[in-house]
């Protein structure tokens, strides 16, 4: 008891020191008061268990740290209503939960269950990295990267060097910009010999958003003392046009100040990168025909200091191989011609008579340092491939995808953003599976397994939709997304495509497309014995279960659970017995219902999936609950399947 006291003494004064320091500015409030009505339709959707709306909410870039009126952050709420995928979904996407914050131990002691704390406690923010660590941590191991060989540009200062690239600090430094722009083959760069090199190492660092170290990078070899090393920064902030790299250094020794100060620094470098990003590699995309992609010609010494040019087909519509007359005019994205091909319309004129379109590609220019990101490409750069020598003339590197879904993975792997539209999400899962990039994979899952549920909510129970009425038309394929999830072996897919057949199994059921899919996942089990069981089967059974049980919870009938939680079929089949005895009494000799208006549902009668009368909607529940489990087991029989 008294070790509880003490610790809770304690964060009573870490909160009250917290709460000074943001009263004076210090210290940013991580959780601030946001009444737009963009965070509340967020909040909403947690409170209800909303999947689709939060990631939706999500994807507008809401503050999903913030909280209401209420004091409440979307991450308390959908821990304390119970939604463990809402909170799930919340952590991935950045939500905090640190211990020994004032929100983030609400956050753990208001949770529901255990299953969502032990959930909280995984993402505790002393346990996991920041959202962009990532690719923070990857631009700062491009400096002492040995293998394979990426920089452009040497730095040099008395007997210190630095290989770096371009590109970055085009990007990051206002003045290498300007400078670089005016002369892009420059190889190296002497810096002035007056300046300490602790001093450029320092900046060169900030710029590779790396931390700025505490000691200045002062050694016992060093022959420098600290303030000719802040003198020297001073200067270099100043030339380089960097001012902030001061924010980083006055940090002192306060855990809190000095992780949110190299937040903002890697947040506003990432938006640097990414700014530079599409006013270079995507503006300079080119449109080409495909027949055509070898005559391109890009010389080493570009203005965008790419070094390899990746290329993407479009995908032919065989509808649209005939052209109504006249030709699409080519979008000219370079300067000057390239090796003498026509990239924009040609003056020539056309034949108004139809002609076959050609096949269109994508050129994109693109950084080796980058792609490196992708160990596909790594792996490809660090070998004896043809792609990783160099030539007078950039790669032309062929990946197979649309140029909308390569557009997508560099947007990634330049920013750790990634814009993923539902329609391309599976296109996304298969791509960056190829390239061997995890991190996007998860992504393209979250899309698919949030955006695809379907309705206002998590998952649509197709038997208690409040009009009654059909619901709307299936945003996905779930037939598509389960072979994805086996190929790509992503279990949050196959978790999810279970669920979602499960909650609309009496859709699902008679489908020929169902018995294949049965089969298919049948045929997974290597070696499978007649005893073996089908996994798809085992998840569907599982979440028909949960699909009935919340109704069941919700009616206060718990003895219609066992003791594991689970339904228990006896009981289901003793309220469907005891539905029929009264549906008897309810027909007269001449085979015509009783009473029928006295009861308020559907003029007094409740059907069944199998056209039977039940008593009440709870024992059609049970009865639905017991006819799908038949047609599951029917259709085994018929496949000749023992699960």
């Amino acid at each position: 008891m008294g070790d509880i006291i003490k610790r809770k003494d304690q964060l009573e004064v870490q909160l009250k020191d917290e709460h000074q320091l943001i009263q004076s500015g210090v210290l940013r409030d991580e959780s601030p008061l946001d009444v737009s009505e963009q965070f509340q339709k967020l909040c909403g959707a947690c409170r209800i268990g909303d999947l689709k709306g939060c990631q939706e909410a999500i994807a507008t870039g809401v503050n999903i740290n913030a909280r209401d009126h209420f004091d409440y952050t979307p991450l308390i709420l959908a821990s304390l209503c119970g939604h463990y995928e809402v909170v799930r979904l919340l952590l991935e996407s950045g939500a905090l939960c640190e211990r020994d914050t004032f929100q983030g131990e609400r956050c753990l002691y208001n949770a529901l269950n255990n299953r969502i704390r032990n959930l909280l406690l995984q993402y505790d923010y002393s346990k996991s990295t920041d959202p962009l660590q990532p690719l923070a941590s990857h631009i700062t191991s491009l400096l002492t990267r040995q293998t394979p060989t990426t920089s452009d540009i040497t730095l040099t200062a008395s007997s210190d060097s630095w290989n770096l690239h371009k590109f970055i600090l085009s990007a990051r430094s206002p003045y290498f910009k300007k400078k670089l722009s005016a002369a892009p083959e420059t190889k190296v760069w002497k810096l002035a010999s007056s300046i300490p090199g602790e001093a450029f190492q320092v900046a060169v660092r900030y710029l590779y958003l790396g931390e700025v170290p505490s000691d200045l990078g002062l050694s016992s070899k060093s022959f420098v003392t600290e303030e000719e090393i802040l003198t020297g920064i001073d200067k270099i902030s100043k030339q380089l046009e960097i001012e902030s790299l001061w924010e980083g250094l006055l940090s002192g020794s306060d855990r809190r100040i000095a992780r949110q100060r190299h937040q903002d620094e890697v947040t506003r470098g990432r938006d640097q990168v990414e700014g530079w990003f599409r006013d270079n590699v995507l503006k300079f995309k080119v449109d080409v025909d495909t027949s055509k992609v070898h005559d391109v010609k890009w010389i080493q010494d570009n203005s965008i200091f790419a070094d390899v040019l990746l290329r993407a087909d479009e995908d032919v519509d065989l509808e649209d191989e005939l052209s109504s007359g006249q030709e699409t005019p080519k979008i000219r994205n370079t300067l000057g011609p390239l090796n003498g091909i026509p990239i924009g319309p040609s003056e020539s004129s056309r034949s108004p008579s139809k002609t076959r379109k050609p096949r269109q590609s994508v050129l994109f220019p693109a950084h080796r340092a980058m792609l490196l990101r992708s160990e596909y490409f790594q792996t490809m750069f660090e070998s004896q491939f043809q792609e990783a020598q160099l030539t007078e003339h950039l790669h032309v590197i062929h990946v197979d995808c649309s140029p909308a879904i390569l557009e997508i993975v560099l947007q990634f792997l330049y920013t750790e953003k990634a814009d993923i539209p539902l329609d391309l999400a599976i296109d996304v899962l298969f791509a960056a599976d190829m390239l061997f990039i995890d991190k996007l994979k998860a992504k393209a899952a979250v899309v698919i397994s949030t955006l695809g549920t379907g309705g206002g909510s998590a998952l649509v129970d197709r038997l208690h939709t409040e009009s009654g009425d059909e619901v709307e038309m299936e945003p996905i394929n779930v037939y598509d997304v389960i072979r994805a999830g086996w190929i790509t072996r992503v279990q949050r897919l196959e978790e999810f495509s279970a669920r979602y057949l499960a909650y609309r199994l009496e859709d699902y059921i008679d489908d020929e497309d169902f018995e294949e899919l049965i089969k298919e996942s049948a045929q997974r089990i290597q070696k499978r014995q007649e005893t073996d069981s089908i996994e798809l089967l085992d998840d569907i059974r599982y979440y028909l279960s949960e699909r009935f049980r919340l109704r069941f919870e919700d009616s206060g009938l718990e003895d219609m659970m066992d003791e594991n939680g689970e339904i228990d079929v006896e009981a289901a089949q003793a309220i469907a017995a005891s539905s029929d005895e009264k549906n008897t009494e309810r027909v007269n000799d001449e085979g015509i219902v009783m009473n029928a208006t006295a009861d308020p549902f559907m003029n007094g009668e409740i059907r069944t999936l199998d056209g039977e009368i039940a008593g009440d909607e709870f024992a059609a529940d049970a009865i639905n609950y017991q006819v799908l489990l038949g047609k599951i087991d029917t259709l085994l029989e018929k496949l000749k399947l023992d699960a």
